[in-house]
């Protein structure tokens, strides 16, 4: 894939490179001038790790920027505004450093860092003081953050999450251990599942992965552990050739034996990054320990807003024996305005791909917003006497009685988000106080 790609035996040794390797990075690849500053800069405000199998396998440096993979993990112009980037280079170029970290934070505030309520509705509380590391949004299902976990092995430049990876305390969602999700999980015996995410818990190693998931075994009322993982499409070494890849290996089928499902919910935004020999590895091993794989990404500018693209994705998944499970919508943070696809062509980009998979690949869902009331569906255009109306309905919600309720909104070319969208007058009261509530 690339033009420069090393001793297939470098790629199996873990390397991460941060901000202070861009010149390496450019030099190595040839990167111009003007691509090497904005990363530079960019990188200032927003997340940037890339690793060596990136770097060798994924990329394609022959079509730089454009390339997609590079555009999913390499900070772009055009990710921050103009002014934006014209104050932070002028404090860089003046050796201002209270200066600039002052731009770099009045930035970071404007971004959005903590999207759909996630900070003020979503963390649960003990006799009036709120759980570090854990998320509590829909009655099943509790979102679990282990402090070991809050890096990934390369990070994309569209996360919803990047908030963790700054380095500010006070923006991360992080437990030190499970001892408290744990005593959460005996008062709350309606939650089934538990999602373990991050960051990436798969940086872990087997031995502190298996610290924070044994403990939920002890749990009866528990049915399903979810792993959230990039590592098989961005590391697929950690279950193939890494020192402890039988490990994890071992671990998932303790879990399966226990009577749990156990999901890992692999993200795959481009179909490159299954094309690989070691993705196509990762999966089948991990198959073979009894978890399932389920496959999800938002469809984002610049990366794969392509029926094309998806429709590759997710045959390339069926056909590694994985679930096609979510096209989601990217939030409304960080680099939004970058990445956003009207919630039009995102649905017409949807319904194309789907119209060519398969039946058995047509278990994915989309376009589908990760919104503050819930996960909503756009399920198509309406024509009527009355106009176009957008198509709508809750595959998931804070209020379990709006599970599966259909509604719609007036018809937007430029809509992105649920917020942007004007609800039809005759939806019911309930339904538009829920969608209205916490705008």
């Amino acid at each position: 894939m690339s033009l420069l790609t090393l001793d297939p035996t470098e790629t199996t040794r873990f390397r991460a490179y941060g901000p202070r390797h861009i010149n390496e990075i450019a030099q190595r690849y040839g990167l111009p001038d003007d691509v090497r500053e904005a990363v530079r800069l960019i990188s200032m405000v927003l997340p940037f790790r890339v690793n060596e199998y990136v770097l060798s396998e994924l990329i394609d440096w022959r079509r730089i920027p454009e390339d997609p993979v590079f555009q999913l993990v390499f900070p772009q112009r055009g990710m921050l505004a103009d002014d934006d980037l014209r104050r932070l280079a002028a404090a860089d170029a003046a050796g201002d450093r209270a200066g600039l970290k002052a731009e770099v934070q009045r930035i970071r505030e404007t971004l959005n860092p903590h999207p759909s309520g996630q900070r003020e509705l979503n963390v649960p509380t003990d006799d009036g003081a709120a759980l570090p590391g854990m998320q509590h949004k829909y009655r099943e299902t509790v979102l679990y953050f282990p402090g070991q976990g809050q890096t990934c092995h390369t990070y994309c430049t569209y996360c919803f999450r990047w908030a963790q990876f700054v380095g500010d305390a006070d923006l991360r969602f992080a437990a030190p251990g499970p001892e408290q999700l744990v005593s959460y999980l005996r008062r709350h015996p309606e939650v089934s599942d538990v999602l373990v995410t991050g960051g990436d818990p798969m940086v872990m190693s087997t031995e502190r992965l298996r610290s924070h998931l044994e403990p939920l075994l002890a749990i009866d009322t528990v049915r399903t552990i979810r792993i959230g993982t990039k590592s098989v499409a961005y590391w697929p070494h950690r279950f193939v050739t890494d020192k402890d890849a039988d490990d994890v290996l071992r671990l998932y089928e303790e879990v399966v034996a226990s009577g749990r499902n156990l999901a890992v919910m692999a993200h795959f935004s481009h179909p490159r990054e299954l094309a690989t020999g070691p993705a196509r590895q990762a999966v089948a091993r991990i198959r073979t320990t009894g978890a399932l794989v389920y496959c999800q990404a938002p469809i984002i500018a610049h990366v794969n807003d392509d029926p094309d693209v998806w429709s590759e994705l997710w045959r390339a998944e069926l056909a590694a024996g994985a679930v096609p499970y979510y096209m989601f919508v990217e939030r409304d943070t960080g680099p939004h305005g970058y990445f956003k696809v009207p919630l039009a062509r995102s649905q017409e980009i949807f319904r194309e791909a789907y119209q060519r998979l398969p039946g058995l690949a047509r278990t994915v869902r989309g376009p589908v917003m990760s919104a503050t009331p819930g996960k909503v569906a756009v399920d198509g255009v309406e024509e009527t006497s009355e106009g176009r109306f957008f198509q709508l309905r809750f595959l998931q919600a804070r209020d379990p009685s709006l599970v599966g309720r259909p509604f719609r909104a007036r018809f937007s070319s430029s809509a992105s988000w649920l917020d942007d969208l004007e609800l039809d007058p005759a939806t019911d009261a309930d339904l538009t106080a829920a969608v209205r509530r916490h705008p």
